[in-house]
């Protein structure tokens, strides 16, 4: 789930600026289809990790609960949003902010499994040892980026693209640079009118 983000790639994740490290990015599912919108690959039945620190961060993140569960704008939005916001001060590492949305009720099973069960190699590298010397959070933007490929919606399936900017902000007023990468995020839900989960999301 691959781009430039901040950390090793510099380039949330959950990613100077703001993304997921090299590792964490493997947490995505790879492309197994061609062009920007893949054909995601089913995410494995995988036991939870050992816990971790997922306590929700100073400076807050979305939760499912306060968006409409019928739009999938506001869902994909919601969970990008909650996926790349951290916060040194609460969170051990990028990857509890994958495990929040995990357990937040963004994803669907498969794919919270999936994250859930991803043990990245190296989480805090430089840039998160950086953003918790100024004991940083970030805050994230987001710009809607489809394009002429995106398939059409159907009762159970969408598509969306959009920009996703973080950027680091310390509490002794320090300000890292931003990041912007494109998230591609496939959203299904099992019929119409019922709420809609994301089910991927590839990073490029």
């Amino acid at each position: 789930m691959a781009l430039a983000l901040a950390f090793a790639l510099s380039g949330c994740g959950n990613g100077a600026g703001g993304g997921r490290t090299a590792s964490a990015e493997k947490s995505r599912s790879a492309a197994t289809g061609t062009g920007p919108y893949p054909t995601p690959s089913r995410a494995d039945e995988a036991s939870a990790l050992p816990a971790r620190s997922t306590s929700t961060p100073e400076h807050g993140a979305p939760r499912a609960s306060d968006v409409d569960r019928t739009d999938p704008d506001a869902v994909g939005k919601g969970a990008l949003t909650a996926m790349w916001t951290f916060d040194t001060v609460t969170d051990d590492d990028p990857y509890a902010a994958d495990v929040r949305a995990a357990d937040g009720g963004w994803l669907t099973p498969a794919y919270a499994a999936q994250l859930r069960s991803h043990r990245a190699e190296s989480i805090r590298d430089v840039q998160w040892r950086q953003w918790t010397t100024h004991r940083a959070h970030t805050t994230v933007t987001l710009a809607p980026a489809d394009d002429a490929a995106k398939p059409d919606d159907t009762g159970t399936e969408a598509w969306r693209q959009w920009a996703v900017t973080t950027t680091p902000h310390g509490r002794d007023h320090w300000t890292g640079i931003p990041t912007t990468v494109a998230a591609y995020v496939h959203l299904t839900r099992t019929g119409p009118g019922k709420p809609w989960q994301v089910a991927d999301i590839l990073l490029q």
